[in-house]
């Protein structure tokens, strides 16, 4: 059996399959629209917004910069803690717009706390919600207070890319303006698509650049069931067809995230392996390596027994390993993990 136990892409949902493996279907189409329409209606309740979600064909990077793109202008000032290689990407991304960015870095798997962020002068704070390069989770409403006490104007954007259908998310609820995400990995489909959550705020202050990216063109379009441009119609059909089996159950199924990735950390200390972040997200458990062991033969350990993992990225790259279950397993198949995970190590440390 083959065992992809990467943090994105993951193993696919079934519904997300049979979705697939439907005949090519015309994006101008009646069919399409409707289809589209059910997407972007699933992803609202996904997202607890009473604002619009947008689908755009392009993975959760396109949908990061569209994000920072469309809500802020050249000049401004934004707020960016740096606590991993997507934290790093979202300043990055806030630079390449013209923006000026102030970095807040943190070791790698260390979360900022609410003080940090309580300063004033910003139009704008960044945030990545679950933290994939290292496992981290922060306590996203407690951040977005902290920064509106300080900045009562200030729009605040989040990643949650690896925490919508894994960790409760509430946009408003959270005091987040916009989100982004997309559709290869809590939504357990491929990738090719980003989303971009606006709350009715974000929607009123909307200052589009570009061409491509510009989500007021998106919201005319959308609203009546399409794209702008060629949209990738048939990983809408997964999404609408995987949220609609996910969201009537979707407590029992984020307590079922938070069990499976607690499970793998259960086994990685017991094997005496130190996890990576302060706070641990359900979406991916990290492990540094053992002393003296390279990723290398982890990665190998994995490979023989027909699991494919990750590594570190950025400054951790070549010192830790990256395991998940976010794709579709169920309580079953976690157990089978584990005892594959056990077994692989028990190759590189055979006295543990």
């Amino acid at each position: 059996m083959d065992w992809l136990l990467t943090p994105g892409p993951v193993r696919l949902h079934p519904k997300a399959l049979g979705a697939l493996a439907r005949p090519q279907l015309h994006h101008r189409t009646e069919a399409a629209r409707a289809l589209f329409l059910k997407a972007r209606h699933l992803l609202k309740e996904a997202f607890r917004t009473e604002g619009e979600v947008l689908l755009l064909t392009g993975s959760g990077t396109l949908a990061m910069e569209a994000l920072v793109q469309n809500l802020f202008a050249p000049g401004e000032r934004v707020l960016v803690p740096v606590y991993g290689k997507f934290s790093e990407r979202f300043a990055e991304i806030a630079e390449s717009a013209g923006l000026q960015v102030e970095r807040l870095d943190y070791p790698y798997g260390a979360v900022p706390r609410p003080e940090d962020v309580a300063r004033r002068g910003f139009e704008g704070l960044l945030l990545v919600h679950s933290e994939t390069s290292t496992g981290a989770l922060v306590d996203l409403p407690a951040l977005a207070q902290a920064f509106r006490g300080a900045n009562p104007e200030g729009l605040v954007g989040a990643d949650m890319v690896t925490s919508l259908l894994l960790k409760e998310v509430a946009l408003e609820g959270f005091g987040v303006d916009a989100a982004a995400s997309g559709s290869q990995k809590g939504l357990m489909c491929p990738p090719g698509l980003g989303f971009v959550a606006l709350s009715p705020r974000a929607l009123s202050l909307l200052r589009p650049r570009g061409y491509y990216l510009d989500l007021s063109r998106e919201l005319r379009a959308q609203r009546e069931g399409e794209s702008a441009w060629t949209p990738a119609i048939n990983l809408v059909g997964a999404v609408a067809a995987v949220l609609e089996e996910v969201l009537p159950n979707l407590e029992a199924h984020l307590a079922l995230k938070a069990w499976q990735n607690g499970l793998l950390y259960e086994v990685g200390e017991g094997l005496g392996l130190r996890p990576v972040p302060e706070v641990r997200s359900p979406a991916v458990a990290a492990f540094y390596l053992p002393e003296g062991v390279p990723y290398g033969a982890v990665k190998e350990a994995f490979a023989k027994r027909g699991a494919v993992i990750a590594g570190g990225q950025g400054p951790l790259k070549g010192r830790i390993f990256r395991l998940s279950l976010m794709g579709h397993y169920d309580r079953y198949e976690a157990f089978g993990v584990a005892a594959l995970f056990r077994e692989a190590f028990s190759d590189i440390l055979p006295a543990s």
